[in-house]
């Protein structure tokens, strides 16, 4: 039996946001629910605007049946313009790809997502004119290269309302004056080494960087201007005094005079800061020591493939080789790589009490998915939400990270593309789900960042660099006639979401930092000493035993670097320094506030199952999943903050 339900003669009007316009439409669309390959469905309009292709139902009217966690700006059958990936049309029962200018139109239209999800629009009983409209309508605004000021980010920024900009910037750190560059030295204690400098004010040092960065504090302001701001620039600073540093490579065509002089110009920082008051310093060449972009673009096109279904037959189709098509994919491998990668750095920091040196071509793509990740894993204050929004400004908002290109928002080229950003997503997860109490934000909260790299209304994902954001803010706005645009910022919540909403980004569960008892400490930290120690020995001998391990382990890294003859490479320390301080890390208890370290081996890395797999039932676990368990919990709060509030008062009253 197929329930079809018929068009209904009532008038389904578009929710259209400022700056919004309608473009094309078609009626009598027929939307299948993709569950079973049954044709059910519903009947409604389709259409295209300046922001998204939206289906409109008679249900998409009545508010019965809201869910709890609901965007305010997307609807579930809304998709952005540069959320489409990829149109198909099925011409009698065959799938062919849609590309520009089509001389006979399709009976059927796919529409593959970017955050996966699959929409099949039936265009049989819709007017051939419309079809028409429709189909080219919508390949045109989604597939076919833009300019920059074209993008809806600019309509609406000049129709919003002008409190659009006035962000309350509830402590996440922009990173785009001085004082926040100031701070953040402050706040990791780098400035006794490292200045921030304004030499590149105006952007006349050079349009790649941002207005305001951090440098060693041997490096002169000459010598900046010199090199065109290539060179030492600094992420971040560890406890004990070691930093990342990270600096884009020379270009390798030139003529002798040139590289001689930048040769001369990077040993004299690499002695600065080889000395005291520096650490020592190792290089690490991510370009040769990870895999390349264009191989992580590659990985990532077959891996969402398995995702992206057709019919729920598809999915048992697959699910019998679900785990050899995993592994061929070579995505999981490269999340392992890059965690890897992030371990070996921690260990210099923190270990070795080593700087680091991170080199790539542009120092804004690899770099910033390790230094980031670093972050994460040994300051607890990027597993804040604030803390892990403010290293995302730092390092790729106005790190300079290309996002217009590397997510091909204008689809310029395809050769640029490739998932980045959404890498560093799927490492931080694997910590999140690896060390729940750890973070402050939850799974959900970056499924739903990744979702907001699509949504052209928040200025943070749509630039390649802070100049190119700052040259194209200037421009008439129709409200108020002259003025910079005012862009949003992603990381205003209260724009998707409302209270409710927000509450799902949240950890109930996250361990908050203890605040420090002085008396309880010594004795805590006593006997953790004994622990970790060899049985029975006494603790102040453990300093000494301490002592002649370094010497010894100095010994055998000046042995096996001499032989090997590579002092400032990745291979000067014994390749079992890496597992040792691999395994002596998991064999402690975890401290959420310290260092984390994931567990990278085989079956660890896993993936990530509310993204690729919310939109496919089968793979769902009905009233239940990370999502169900979750509102269970906030509920919960609520209960024991209520009794709290309760008991507050009784309490106040008998006194």
């Amino acid at each position: 039996e197929i329930h079809i339900k018929e068009p209904t003669e009532k008038e389904v009007n578009p929710r259209l946001l400022p700056g919004e316009l309608l473009l094309c439409e078609a009626s009598t669309v027929y939307k299948y629910i993709q569950e079973d390959g049954s044709n059910r469905g519903t009947y409604g309009k389709l259409i295209c605007t300046n922001f998204k292709i939206a289906f409109l139902d008679d249900d998409s009217a009545s508010d019965d049946n809201e869910p709890q966690f609901k965007n305010k700006i997307i609807g579930e059958n809304d998709i952005t313009l540069q959320c489409v990936d990829q149109i198909y049309g099925v011409y009698d029962e065959k799938k062919k790809l849609l590309t520009g200018q089509l001389k006979k139109y399709p009976e059927k239209l796919i529409i593959y997502c970017k955050d996966l999800r699959v929409f099949h629009f039936c265009l049989r009983y819709t007017k051939e004119e419309e079809v028409k409209r429709i189909v080219s309508g919508i390949i045109h605004h989604s597939q076919t290269p833009k300019l920059l000021k074209l993008l809806f980010l600019f309509s609406y920024a000049s129709a919003a309302p002008n409190n659009a900009g006035k962000y309350r910037r509830n402590q996440t750190v922009m990173f785009d004056t001085l004082e926040d560059w100031r701070d953040e030295l402050e706040r990791t204690k780098g400035n006794v080494k490292y200045k921030a400098v304004t030499t590149n004010e105006g952007y006349r040092v050079s349009e790649k960087l941002p207005l305001y960065f951090v440098v060693p504090i041997c490096v002169s302001e000459e010598s900046i201007l010199q090199y065109e701001g290539r060179g030492i620039i600094w992420c971040w600073s560890c406890h004990n005094g070691a930093a990342l540093l990270k600096m884009s490579a020379f270009p390798k065509e030139q003529d002798d005079s040139t590289s001689q002089m930048q040769k001369a110009f990077l040993d004299g920082i690499y002695k600065t800061i080889s000395n005291p008051p520096y650490e020592l310093l190792k290089t690490d060449d991510l370009s040769s020591s990870l895999p390349s972009l264009q191989d992580i673009q590659t990985a990532y096109t077959r891996f969402k493939q398995l995702f992206l279904i057709d019919y729920s037959t598809d999915f048992w189709a697959t699910d019998v080789k679900w785990f050899s098509l995993l592994e061929s994919t070579n995505w999981l491998e490269i999340i392992r790589r890059v965690l890897k990668k992030a371990i070996e750095v921690a260990e210099c920091l923190e270990r070795q009490h080593t700087n680091v040196l991170l080199i790539e071509e542009s120092a804004t793509d690899l770099c910033c998915v390790i230094s980031s990740l670093v972050q994460v894993m040994m300051d607890s204050y990027s597993r804040t939400k604030l803390g892990f929004q403010s290293l995302i400004q730092k390092e790729w908002v106005i790190g300079g990270h290309g996002f217009l290109d590397r997510c091909n928002h204008l689809h310029r080229s395809d050769k640029e593309e490739a998932p980045v950003f959404l890498l560093l997503l799927n490492c931080v997860w694997q910590l999140v789900q690896q060390y729940p109490p750890a973070f402050e934000f939850t799974e959900t909260y970056l499924t739903v960042l990744s979702d907001s790299l699509y949504v052209p209304i928040f200025s943070t994902f749509f630039f390649n660099s802070q100049h190119q954001r700052d040259t194209n803010m200037s421009g008439e706005s129709l409200k108020t006639q002259s003025g910079p645009f005012r862009f949003l910022t992603v990381w205003d919540w209260s724009v998707q979401f409302d209270l409710k909403g927000q509450a799902f980004l949240n950890n109930p569960l996250y361990a908050e930092k203890p605040k420090p008892d002085k008396s309880q400490r010594k004795t805590a930290r006593f006997k953790h000493q004994r622990q970790l120690s060899l049985p029975l020995t006494q603790t102040k001998s453990s300093t000494k035993r301490g002592f002649f391990r370094e010497e010894t382990d100095n010994l055998i890294k000046n042995i096996l670097g001499k032989r090997i003859g590579k002092f400032i490479n990745s291979s000067d320390e014994p390749p079992n320094s890496f597992r040792e301080f691999y395994d002596s890390w998991h064999s402690k208890p975890v401290d959420y506030h310290g260092l984390l370290l994931p567990r990278i081996d085989g079956p660890e890395i896993k993936v990530w199952a509310q993204r690729y797999l919310r939109w496919i039932p089968e793979a769902q676990l009905h009233g239940g999943g990370t999502i169900a368990t979750a509102a269970k919990i906030l509920d919960l709060m609520e209960e024991v903050q209520s009794l709290q509030v309760k008991m507050d008062e009784e309490h106040s009253q008998a006194i």
